[in-house]
């Protein structure tokens, strides 16, 4: 309340150094490592207000509380105090009203302007998921706060200091200057660079990387870090300089940078760093196009037709057939263009489209012997795809034809008594009325059969009956009915044509 005084140990930690938060350490915590913004916490508290009256106390309840730091769930100063904890550490945090709930409190247990004091014990916390995809492969977990609010955009000159473990052991310490998303030319893994666009001036954390953010499937042997290892990076950024941005820059400023970027590309792509040389060809095209100038010096058009290239060798055939195509929108008639879609639309399996560009080059340049080749090459492709085509083709027309008669066997074949069957499923739009069907017809052979049985059960009986009367004293037309009766297959039909029930 108005007129409080302030509990005068701990330290200040508030931002504005204004008093607004004390904190004293009641038991040391372990290791150097702290939490840091978007860092899900979990922590034990009891929070009393200055004459001591417990208002709350997770422990009460024997269930720490969780939160996201820095993200105002909670009061201000729990969000600036928690961020100074280690993990096992104890404080107590005096948090002036303004920095707790103000002028409202928080009626019934919290009066208005209150000063809290909250006694907070530091459990544990999960990293904060730095990957692309937040799946966890890159978790940093903060050991210096760094200064500032700026960090180093993609391009940046930056100066860090990385050590590197597997299984707690070093195998990489190093200072290093380096343009940062150009990591891989001097070993640095990508998940470091990713996660360094996070960094701030003198920060240093502590990243752990999966193996696809780090050195994979193929592992780094010289430094004994085996396939698929995950490893942990101690990184300091120490020094970056932003590059500048496309907005800031005049035409001609613009040009430079590109020029610059394409002399990037070229190094990298002679080097065999087909991946990095994509990425300066692409950043090339970032800073020209959707200018109103024209290409200056063709920068546009190499810088499509090198992207092409550098695709190609990384097997990414799509994407250079759709450079290809960017780049002869600007200039129809290119050879390179044409022959690298040309073997781009090759590699995709589509032979009769790569031909109609390398019949372009040939066109433009008779004497091009790689164009004429590759002709060669699609015509026999497009002649093993025909003879595949029309044997899939053959075997379809097969299928359709063999289900065509096993439908119609499976609706009319079970009254070829003499050749019974296995009904194929009969297949219609409305298979409950099929169904329907079938069992009506079931029902009505079953009947045929009962009758068919019946009849033969009272001539038998008849026969017996008439055995008992002397033949001779039968009329003649009531003997020969019974020798009828007796020579008649009929009896042996109904019983074959019967079946298949």
């Amino acid at each position: 309340m108005a007129g409080e005084v302030v509990n005068p140990q701990g330290v200040d930690i508030s931002k504005k150094k204004d008093g607004g938060v004390l904190k004293r350490i009641i038991q040391e915590g372990t290791g150097d490592e702290l939490p840091s913004q978007g860092n899900k916490v979990k922590v034990h508290y009891t929070g009393t207000l200055l004459d001591g009256t417990k208002f709350d106390s997770s422990k009460d309840r024997n269930s720490p509380f969780e939160f996201k730091l820095g993200e105002g769930s909670v009061i201000s100063a729990w969000d600036i105090g928690v961020a100074t904890m280690k993990k096992g550490e104890v404080c107590m945090l005096t948090c002036r009203s303004d920095y707790a709930y103000g002028k409202a409190g928080s009626p019934p247990t919290i009066p208005p302007d209150a000063t809290l004091q909250f006694e907070i014990e530091m459990i544990d916390w999960q990293g904060e998921d730095l990957s692309p995809q937040s799946n966890g492969g890159i978790i940093r977990t903060l050991i210096t706060a760094g200064e500032g609010h700026s960090t180093p955009r993609n391009g940046a000159q930056v100066e860090v200091h990385l050590v590197g473990k597997y299984e707690n052991k070093v195998f990489e310490d190093r200072s290093l200057n380096f343009c940062l998303g150009e990591g891989s030319d001097v070993g640095v893994v990508e998940g470091v660079e990713i996660a360094l666009e996070k960094f701030k001036k003198a920060e240093k954390s502590r990243l752990k990387l999966k193996p696809e953010f780090a050195f994979g499937e193929a592992g780094k042997a010289d430094v004994k870090v085996p396939s698929n290892a995950v490893v942990e990076y101690e990184v300091e950024l120490k020094s970056f300089e932003n590059e500048p941005e496309e907005w800031s820059l005049d035409e001609e400023g613009k040009v430079k940078q590109a020029q610059l970027y394409k002399e990037k590309g070229t190094k990298y792509f002679k080097a065999g760093n087909y991946k990095l040389a994509v990425k300066m060809y692409k950043k090339l095209l970032s800073f020209l196009e959707g200018e109103d100038t024209a290409d200056p010096n063709g920068l546009i058009l190499a810088g499509r037709l090198n992207a092409a290239l550098c695709h190609l060798k990384l097997n990414e055939n799509k994407d250079a057939v759709d450079q290809c195509s960017e780049a002869l929108n600007l200039d129809p008639k290119n050879e390179k263009g044409l022959f690298r879609r040309g073997q781009g639309y090759l590699a995709l399996g589509e032979p009769e489209l790569a031909k109609k560009d390398f019949e372009a080059v040939v066109a433009l340049a008779p004497e091009n012997k790689a164009a004429l080749n590759s002709i060669v090459i699609c015509n026999t492709q497009i002649v093993e795809q025909k003879k595949k085509e029309k044997k899939i083709y053959a075997n379809m027309f097969e299928k359709f034809a063999q289900k065509d008669r096993e439908e119609k066997v499976s609706r009319f074949g079970w009254w070829d008594g003499l050749h019974p069957v296995t009904p194929a499923p009969y297949k219609d739009e409305d298979v409950e009325d099929a169904e329907k069907e079938k069992a009506k017809e079931l029902k009505k052979k079953r009947e045929f059969i009962e009758r068919m049985k019946k009849q033969k059960m009272e001539r038998e009986k008849e026969r017996e009956e008439t055995n008992h009367v002397e033949e001779a004293d039968l009329p003649d037309k009531r003997r020969e009915d019974i020798a009828a009766n007796e020579s008649s297959p009929a009896s042996e039909e109904i019983v074959n044509q019967t079946s298949v029930s």
